[in-house]
């Protein structure tokens, strides 16, 4: 069991809370998780928990609280001037950090509902700089377990006295600001929730670059155009490729092909939008 001391946690790993298991079945978890309510704001105190650690090179994914970013016209931490329905998000760490119009860092962010999003990480917040909380050596907040952002345990626990770094007391929990294309359009969500994170970087394997001229690219529940939009890929985000499967022909802002990329279990984009590196080959799907 694990148990909070005054200086923090210790303990063994416990079993993943109810209310997590949904989404679940749609983004493979990895390593602790920080646990959270299953919906709305609530203060009742709440344990990190672990679940199946994951496999050799396989990223990270935590559960945290996103909020709504917004400040539309406002610049970002790595240089870019925010557009209105914009897609990217915000880390509380400049060690999660994109250079601009970069997706060398991106996240894959899912709502409860199943919807994803693939966005790079674009800004520093939204309560502290210094927070990143998905790294195993931590850079701020070095007593507190990983995958639970400092913000989350002075919510909930009065970690630092509710403060965050800058003194600031501590209104919500988040660990994660979303652009308003990523909040609204790409997961849908009315209200500040509950979210998976997975931190693509801090796994391995093959991935492409969205390229589409600007506008976000739909993923799908099946390798062609017509299948159900299960949420969206910004522009530059940088997204694991599984396998391959041939399908109907797209001509895309990269090349025409009936090549469509698995880039999660049920969830395909086609390789007409992404850029991979020369002599690039994938595996088949099975």
């Amino acid at each position: 069991m694990l148990a909070r001391t005054r200086r923090g946690w210790r303990g063994g790993p416990r079993v993943l809370v109810a209310g997590a298991t949904a989404l679940a079945a749609v983004i493979a978890l990895a390593d602790p998780v920080a646990a959270a309510p299953a919906a709305g704001l609530d203060r009742a105190r709440t344990l990190p928990v672990v679940t199946t650690r994951a496999t050799a090179g396989q990223p990270v994914t935590y559960r945290v609280f996103a909020t709504r970013e917004g400040l539309v016209g406002g610049t970002t931490a790595n240089g870019h001037v925010i557009r209105d329905r914009d897609h990217f998000v915000a880390l509380p760490s400049r060690r999660g950090l994109s250079t601009r119009d970069g997706g060398e860092r991106t996240v894959r962010v899912c709502a409860q509902s199943g919807r994803c999003a693939f966005a790079p990480v674009w800004d520093v917040g939204p309560w502290n700089t210094t927070d990143d909380y998905w790294n195993a050596v931590r850079q701020g907040a070095t007593g507190l377990p990983r995958g639970l952002a400092a913000a989350q345990a002075a919510y909930q626990d009065g970690y630092r006295g509710r403060r965050d770094e800058a003194g600031r007391t501590v209104a919500n929990p988040a660990g994660i600001d979303l652009a308003d294309g990523t909040f609204w359009d790409a997961l849908r969500l009315t209200d500040n929730a509950w979210v998976l994170v997975t931190y693509l970087w801090t796994g391995s394997g093959a991935s492409g670059r969205v390229r589409t001229g600007g506008m976000p690219l739909n993923l799908r529940a099946a390798p062609r155009s017509t299948a159900a939009p299960v949420g969206m890929a910004a522009e530059h985000a940088e997204i694991p490729i599984e396998c391959q499967v041939r399908g109907p022909s797209v001509a895309g802002a990269v090349r025409t092909t009936d090549l469509w990329d698995r880039v999660a279990p049920g969830t395909y984009v086609s390789h007409a939008y992404l850029v991979v590196p020369v002599g690039f080959r994938a595996p088949a799907c099975a």
